[in-house]
Parts: structure tokens; C-alpha cells; sequence
């Protein structure tokens, strides 16, 4: 099971249910200081002219390394997760809603989650595995994996969080990517998701 979430897109692409965290590899920061240069000088040079059509060709370049470098990182986490889970969930992201915060678009956009989305799903059903999305809204962070308690209100800056029910101590996003895996799996037992709209 695994979660993605745009809150986490600084530092984890996703985290799984049973504690794995992919770094996000930030394809496009990488290049960003190269990709600059090369625009800076597209720009300079004269419209029309040969020199332009190569400073162009430049920046192409560079986007399409980046596009490259993406899609290969996006194939190999989708197929090391889908080798190793016979059911893959996760929470169905509104990805257009979230990059409209200006604050985490760049970052946003840089991970392709709707790429990595397709390509769980295509290969975990060319495995004949099952693939399945959880309600965004269903609220994974808020609720004890261990005893179902869920707390009024966590902001986005607490991390960690002690149960006060159970006292268990929870990662806010590992307990997240559980509740989504066990949510999931009643889903699918059951056939129907308790959090509808």
C-alpha cells in the first residue's frame, strides 16, 4: 500500500504501509540552474536565426533529460511496488486542486503523480493484481492505526502524534499509507467505501 502526498513532496515522493519512504529525487531542481542558463540564452539570441534554432534545440534537450529521468524513476518504484504487494491502494489525489497553491506547485508538477498512478495501475493489472484508490477525504492521518481513535484536528506541521486512547506514538505518514492499506482491504471486502461523497 502506498501513500503519496502533496504535504510531503519536499522531501518523500511516497510512503508505503510498512514504513518505506521514497525519497522524491526532485528531477526538475536538479536541472533547474542548467535549464536557466540555456533559456537565458535562447533568449538573447535574435529571432529567426540559426544560432536561436540551436539554443532552442538546447532547451529541448534539457526538458526532455528531465522528462527522461522522471519517467525512469516513476517505472522502476511503480514496478518494484507492484513485484512486491498483491493489492496496491492509494488515496485518490486531486493533483489540479493542489498545484493551484503556488507555494508547492514546482515541486508538484516535478513528481508526475499521475504518471506514477497510471503506471501502478496498468502493470498491477497486466500482473493480475488489484489496484484500488481510497476517498481523499477518508481521514487517514487523523485515525489510530491500532485503535481506531481519530483526534479533532492535526495540522500539517505535527509530524508525530501520540494516540490518547491507546498512547501509541504514530509518523504521521506511516500511519496514514496503514489506515489507507486497511481501508482499502475493507473496501474490498465489502465492496463500498464508508467515506462517500
Amino acid at each position: 500500500m502506498c501513500r503519496t502526498d502533496a504535504r510531503t513532496a519536499i522531501t518523500h515522493f511516497c510512503i508505503t504501509s510498512n514504513g518505506s519512504k521514497y525519497d522524491n529525487p526532485k528531477h526538475f531542481a536538479k536541472h533547474q540552474r542548467n535549464l536557466k542558463r540555456k533559456q537565458q540564452k535562447l533568449s538573447r539570441k535574435k529571432k529567426g536565426s540559426n544560432n536561436r534554432q540551436k539554443a532552442r534545440r538546447k532547451v529541448a534537450k534539457v526538458h526532455s533529460k528531465i522528462s527522461r529521468f522522471r519517467e525512469d524513476f516513476l517505472h522502476k518504484l511503480s514496478r518494484k511496488i507492484v513485484n512486491e504487494n498483491q493489492v496496491i491502494a492509494l488515496e485518490n489525489l486531486n493533483v489540479k486542486g493542489v498545484v493551484r497553491n503556488h507555494n508547492l506547485a514546482k515541486a508538484i508538477s516535478d513528481c508526475g503523480w499521475g504518471m506514477f498512478c497510471t503506471m501502478l495501475k496498468y502493470k498491477a493489472e497486466w500482473e493480475g493484481k488489484t489496484y484500488t484508490e481510497v476517498d481523499r477525504f477518508f481521514p487517514s492521518s487523523k485515525t489510530c492505526n491500532v485503535c481506531l481513535n481519530q483526534v479533532g484536528s492535526l495540522p500539517l506541521e505535527v509530524r508525530n502524534w501520540t494516540c490518547v486512547h491507546c498512547k501509541t506514538t504514530h509518523d504521521r505518514e506511516i500511519n496514514a499509507a496503514i489506515n489507507i492499506r486497511n481501508e482499502a482491504l475493507r473496501i474490498l471486502s465489502l465492496g463500498k467505501a464508508r467515506y462517500c461523497l
